[in-house]
């Protein structure tokens, strides 16, 4: 629908000339820095935002810079050895991450993303989220902190690392500066991970309430990525990006279902929401190449409480406004604005974001869904020893294995690679001789059990695969607990963390011991 007269704010002759220039600069330049690491001016999504007249006034990314003459810090980390943090910044004015800092900072250890920074100038920093209508599952009912290694990816031939959110885990900002209350417009984008997503509420990125509850309808404008069917949805199956606007994801002007909102699968997806006085939008595309498709552009839902708007001007991301966190995302970059960007300022925008070469980046030696494998230890006292579940009591432990063994010690060491039970982006082992049964932790214990439908029971059975942290094979991380990785220790198998309160949290050769070699299978 297109926005009526007494709504539109005509361009001046000046700006739109700035936006020609812009978008020329993101189109040419942009594809030069990719290889040469020279930035064009103006070149940045806030830049671009910026020259159509609509500043951003949040902006925030663990990839890059999102101006050309930012070269600050992006985020920060805090490793688990010792508890120390480090900023990681860009490699220069309006670069890419120095993803090399963090490795070496988090070498042999664990990291978490404790600060997402505001390159805006604004301090509208995200941190770990605290307890609201919902608790979470860390430390007085705050949220989990991201694992900081968990979602690597190349941008511009750079490595770089981006927010992986487990359900659990969320960030948040109550105190911020600029962002748009009431009915006043805005805008935002976000660049996603577009396999990585579940049903759970909520994976938003976006305007929230302050005080981290529901008060009511039209009080957050977030986008939303997911495949909930709950409040709103569109064609297909989803996952669907959608606008949470409290108590409803809106994928159009109903409440419910929308045709026009299709299902959506870019492995990066750039996602934009955007709202005024009775007029909002929602707008998609493949953050790799091609421009952005226009989902929804019209007046604010027919439903009570929307028009006008009461947004109140925290900012979430992996959450919903009530700290609802059962969700799963990746996010890599996002930002918000002041006013209501023009679309041409978006294509622009989303110009610049193809130039920027998003590119997947496999974790080395990472079991396939679909496989039969072993676990081989790699600590040097057990190179012979396998993971594999007792036959008595199912506890996992390691043991050695050779050609000698019998058939049914070689069938306890081998498991089958099935897609994350509680997250698709992760894997799950199910016992080879025991089918139907699956490798979880149980009070940090890992052990073969049958899985129930239970959400709890699904995310103890799911394990993500990062490099290893003594630089051999894979570390697989707990999917509910981002600090906890498998670990021998004693011959027993546990969830640990690095320098935590439990024996099996010890310090001494943590690295070698979460780190596991995936072998052919014994059986």
């Amino acid at each position: 629908m297109s926005v009526t007269p007494a709504r539109t704010r005509r361009a001046t002759p000046f700006a739109v000339l700035a936006l020609v220039l812009a978008l020329a600069t993101a189109l040419l330049g942009g594809r030069a820095s990719a290889g040469s690491g020279a930035v064009a001016a103006g070149s940045r999504p806030c830049d671009l935002y910026a020259a159509g007249g609509t500043p951003c006034v949040a902006a925030h990314s663990t990839t890059r810079a999102l101006y050309s003459a930012y070269g600050s810090r992006l985020y920060q980390v805090r490793r688990a050895s010792d508890g120390s943090t480090r900023d990681i910044g860009v490699l220069g004015a309006g670069g890419y991450a120095d993803a090399a800092a963090q490795d070496s900072f988090c070498a042999g250890t664990s990291c978490l993303i404790t600060v997402v920074y505001d390159q805006s100038g604004r301090g509208n920093h995200l941190t770990q989220a605290p307890p609201g209508g919902f608790q979470g599952p860390a430390a007085g009912g705050y949220d989990n902190l991201a694992e900081a290694a968990a979602a690597p990816v190349t941008v511009g031939g750079h490595k770089a690392y981006g927010v992986f959110i487990a359900p659990g885990t969320g960030y948040r900002d109550n105190t911020t500066n600029g962002i748009a209350t009431g009915d006043q417009p805005e805008g935002m984008y976000a660049i996603l991970d577009g396999t990585h997503y579940n049903s759970g509420c909520c994976f938003d990125y976006g305007n929230a309430e302050t005080n981290s509850r529901d008060n009511g309808n039209g009080t957050m404008e977030t986008i939303y990525f997911g495949n909930s069917k709950v409040w709103g949805y569109g064609t297909g199956n989803g996952p669907w990006v959608m606008a949470d606007l409290e108590n409803g994801l809106f994928s159009g002007v109903n409440r419910g279902y929308n045709a026009n909102d299709p299902s959506v699968s870019h492995r990066f997806l750039t996602a934009v929401v955007k709202g005024g006085p009775n007029h909002w939008a929602i707008r998609a595309g493949d953050a790799r190449s091609g421009g952005l498709s226009t989902y929804y552009d019209g007046p604010r839902p027919n439903a009570s409480g929307y028009d006008p708007m009461k947004k109140e001007g925290a900012i979430i991301l992996g959450i919903g406004g009530d700290n609802s966190n059962s969700s799963a995302g990746t996010f890599y970059e996002g930002a918000m604005t002041s006013g209501y960007p023009s679309d041409a300022t978006e294509n622009a925008v989303q110009a610049d974001i193809n130039a920027a070469g998003y590119a997947p980046s496999a974790v080395a030696g990472a079991p396939t869904v679909g496989s039969r494998v072993s676990l081989r230890a790699t600590t040097a006292c057990c190179t012979d020893h396998y993971l594999r579940h007792n036959s008595a009591d199912g506890n996992a432990v390691i043991a050695a294995v050779s050609s000698s063994n019998s058939p049914a010690d070689k069938a306890a060491a081998t498991w089958i690679v099935r897609a994350g039970l509680g997250d698709a982006s992760c894997v799950s082992f199910e016992s080879a001789d025991k089918p139907g049964q699956y490798l979880r932790h149980y009070d940090f214990r890992l052990r073969v059990d049958t899985i129930d439908s239970a959400a709890l029971s699904r995310l103890d059975a799911t394990f993500c695969p990062q490099a290893g942290h003594s630089g051999q094979g894979v570390s697989l991380r707990s999917a509910n607990y981002p600090s906890d990785f498998v670990r021998h220790y004693s011959y027993g198998v546990y969830v640990a963390s690095h320098g935590g309160s439990h024996a099996w949290d010890g310090t001494t050769a943590w690295a070698d011991d979460t780190s596991w070699v995936v072998t052919s299978p014994w059986a």
